[in-house]
């Protein structure tokens, strides 16, 4: 190895030994270096990246500065000829900064939705939703119209029976035109509809639910010229109705099924004239369970008699179960627990009698799964 390149070969040999080699893409230098030995001298070439360029003294692609670049304005001067400048037109400029100052884009201040009072009328009235979310509401939530001597019934104006008697008599109007047919369907929120000259108002009773515990002496009508009825009980709720509910109307009750005035119990008091016709129709068969006490003393022949059941109405009616109850010590009379379905006028009256006894007192204490509350006086 020749002196003159031992000193750049061996620097080259340690510095590939000690640093892994990098591929570049950049433009590179290269060095030519030869080896002179006993044999043929061997050439190979060593090539150094260029270094990166600084910030401070950028390069172009011809290896020059980079320079300002140049956006002509062609511009008519005073004089009329047009000429090129670096510097867009002063009009211009002041009318950009015109733009920015003058006719500002005001701002549009949002209401804050203010809460209203929560009313009675909000939860009954259609809601402003989607269109989705109104037919939903209309197919589940909303009632459909109803037959019109029904909403009369439930309005508070008379019983279904006296309501369509009023319709006949051609004492009621909708939307201006007499109406005589009772099942003509009509939406109370939206029909206008007077009786005998008084409009009945858009917004219908709530449903109320009532189990009273009938005292002896009381029969169950609703007329006004009975004295003491059932519905007479209710005369003081009733009075306190519009301070307790303002803006409501009134219910219109009556009775879910009867009890004779001498019979004792639970009966239901109601303004849902389809509950209590589910309640109370013949079809439902629900059981009605009743306490009579009897005077004398009650055999097995007895037992078997009020079982086999007797003829009420022109019906052969058999109860569900007769059992006889123990004996207290402050009730000395004999009590049977009789459970009927047919629920026909005196028939736990006529079983009793048909098998030789005679009823001292009678108590319904259960209507299907509605039982009497034992606290309730």
């Amino acid at each position: 190895m020749a002196s003159v390149a031992s000193s750049p070969i061996s620097f080259a040999a340690s510095f590939l030994r000690t640093k892994p080699f990098f591929p570049r893409f950049l433009p590179i230098r290269t060095l030519r270096c030869a080896l002179s030995s006993s044999s043929d001298p061997i050439e190979f070439d060593i090539t150094f990246a260029p270094p990166k360029p600084t910030p401070s003294s950028p390069r172009g692609s011809n290896g020059g500065a980079f320079q300002q670049l140049f956006i002509p304005w062609i511009v008519r001067g005073e004089d009329g000829k047009l000429k090129v400048q670096s510097q867009p037109p002063a009009h211009l400029i002041h009318a950009l900064a015109d733009a920015t100052t003058q006719n500002p884009k005001k701002k549009v201040k949002k209401k804050k939705p203010q809460a209203a009072a929560p009313t009675a009328a909000s939860s009954t009235s259609e809601p402003k939703l989607s269109k989705a979310a109104r037919r939903y509401y209309n197919e589940n939530i909303k009632e459909p119209p109803q037959r019109l001597s029904k909403v009369l019934a439930a309005a508070g104006v008379a019983s279904r029976r006296t309501s369509e008697e009023l319709i006949f008599d051609g004492k009621v109007t909708v939307n201006g035109s007499l109406c005589t047919a009772p099942q003509t369907r009509v939406d109370p929120t939206r029909d206008v509809i007077y009786v005998n000259g008084n409009r009945v108002p858009k917004k219908l009773p709530p449903k109320v639910y009532f189990a009273l515990n009938k005292p002896k002496g009381y029969i169950c009508s609703s007329g006004e010229k009975e004295t003491k009825s059932v519905i007479s009980l209710f005369d003081e709720f009733m009075a306190s109705w519009d301070k307790r509910n303002p803006g409501t109307p009134k219910p219109r009750l009556f009775t879910v099924g009867r009890l004779d005035v001498a019979t004792t119990g639970l009966i239901i008091v109601t303004n849902d004239g389809d509950f209590a016709q589910k309640l109370s129709h013949p079809s439902s068969s629900l059981p009605k369970e009743y306490i009579t006490t009897v005077a004398g003393d009650v055999h097995k022949r007895h037992l078997m008699t009020i079982s086999e059941g007797t003829v009420v109405e022109g019906v052969h009616c058999v109860p569900d179960s007769v059992e006889l109850m123990p004996k207290q010590h402050d009730i000395p009379r004999a009590r049977l627990r009789i459970v009927v379905h047919e629920g026909r006028n005196h028939e736990v009256r006529e079983l009793v009698k048909n098998a030789g006894l005679e009823v001292y007192s009678l108590k319904r204490v259960r209507i299907g799964g509605f039982r009497l509350p034992s606290d309730l006086g």
